[in-house]
């Protein structure tokens, strides 16, 4: 299935980069625009993961003109082949030479391969239903939330103990769980709740006003 845009909170998930970094070759442009999609907010194509994978990772050994003549050399072969999957791009010959210098692109796009295909097992993973946990995004097959999961490992609790207290967990699931929740931040404050819990009565709706201190 060819990949589509990401939504930018789930870019650094593919390719090791923080958020912050994500958007700093966006703003400034060092990721050309054909890559970028502002459809239900700034999404980015998925193949162009590597080539910010690539600014980064390389920037110990190579000068930012030099990653940026391999951005621009990328650019065109990256656009002609977008809609492919990046397992079928990591097929193909990924070496810009250029006088003396010699660039392979295709490590990054093996391991943005691989990032990306754990992106889509953690998303596979998870599913919601009113009808379990009034919709809460649990693991498939069990009544654990997903963010439960993820915030246990966030604390620095071993796996071990993660499946000690989730039996019904393995490695495998509890990494995912992880993958999920960062690439599908929680947003927002809880929502007040308006209901009173049940049993509960009223005594009085009266408002007292908060006294002001004397000046």
């Amino acid at each position: 299935m060819p990949p589509c845009p990401l939504s930018v909170v789930a870019v650094p998930i593919a390719t090791r980069v923080a958020l912050r970094d994500v958007n700093r070759v966006i703003d400034e442009g060092i990721l050309p625009a054909a890559f970028l999609s502002a459809e239900n907010g700034r999404r980015v194509w998925a193949t162009a993961c590597t080539l910010i994978s690539f600014y980064y990772e390389s920037a110990g050994q190579l000068t930012s003109e030099e990653r940026l003549n391999m951005i621009r050399w990328a650019e065109p072969r990256l656009s002609k082949w977008k809609t492919l999957t990046l397992a079928s791009l990591a097929k193909k010959d990924w070496t810009m030479r250029h006088d003396f210098l010699t660039i392979d692109l295709a490590p990054f796009v093996e391991r943005t391969a691989e990032s990306l295909s754990n992106l889509e097992a953690a998303r596979a993973l998870v599913s919601s239903s009113p009808d379990v946990l009034g919709g809460t995004p649990v693991i498939e097959g069990t009544r654990i939330p997903v963010y439960d999961v993820a915030a246990s490992v966030a604390a620095g609790h071993s796996l071990d103990e993660i499946l000690e207290a989730y039996p019904a967990l393995d490695e495998r699931r509890v990494g995912l769980a992880k993958v999920y929740a960062d690439a599908n931040p929680l947003r927002g404050r809880p929502k007040p709740v308006n209901e009173l819990p049940t049993g509960a009565t009223v005594i009085t709706d009266r408002r007292v006003p908060r006294r002001r201190k004397a000046v």
